[in-house]
């Protein structure tokens, strides 16, 4: 399994210590697929067209099942990753969606996805690339840090045949990774 790389672009971690809540959200405008570096809508229109071309309605239920894994699956898992390695080490941050009056708020703005596949002879785990952006809730040119992370591995254990599952582990890579690396500057 490949590592996955964060290199923080912009600013510290000191600002995280007195915290005790993020607010996160989670942007798609960005999406790049694949290697070919596909836009997301470009991808699913016609992703949609060859499947329903196959057999009507199938491409529209497989579009509506890929989009709402971002809500059901995919920031779940990175939500759920950032606060389970925080809570184990005792910290008191916590990060969520909706918290509007936080301080802080925490943009995952996701730039390329590769999902991977499994088939009978082989496997190959998805890679999610993502932006992530601490900014003033209040001002959001304020940007107080930025960490750039590079093909977050997502591979479930025993193999998934699907795309989602996959993808779904990136992103609780990406938060669990995010998690560690506050420990080790915030708290230092």
């Amino acid at each position: 399994m490949a590592a996955q790389d964060m290199e923080v672009t912009k600013g510290d971690f000191n600002f995280l210590k007195d915290q005790k809540e993020i607010n996160v959200e989670f942007l798609y405008g960005n999406l790049k697929l694949f290697k070919e570096n596909k836009a997301d809508a470009q991808y699913v229109a016609e992703r949609t067209a060859e499947l329903n071309e196959k057999t009507k309605g199938v491409g529209t239920a497989w579009a509506k099942k890929g989009y709402s894994s971002r809500d059901l699956s995919f920031e779940p898992k990175f939500l759920e990753l950032v606060n389970i390695v925080l809570t184990k080490d005792k910290k008191e941050l916590s990060f969520q969606e909706g918290l509007k009056d936080s301080k802080y708020t925490l943009i995952v703005d996701l730039e390329w996805v590769y999902p991977g596949y499994n088939v009978v002879m082989a496997k190959k785990g998805a890679k999610v690339s993502t932006v992530l952006k601490f900014v003033e809730t209040t001002n959001r040119n304020n940007v107080v840090l930025a960490i750039k992370s590079d093909e977050a591995p997502g591979d479930v254990f025993g193999g998934s045949f699907s795309n989602e599952d996959r993808i779904a582990e990136g992103f609780a890579k990406t938060g669990k990774s995010l998690a560690k690396l506050i420990l080790k500057r915030a708290y230092k």
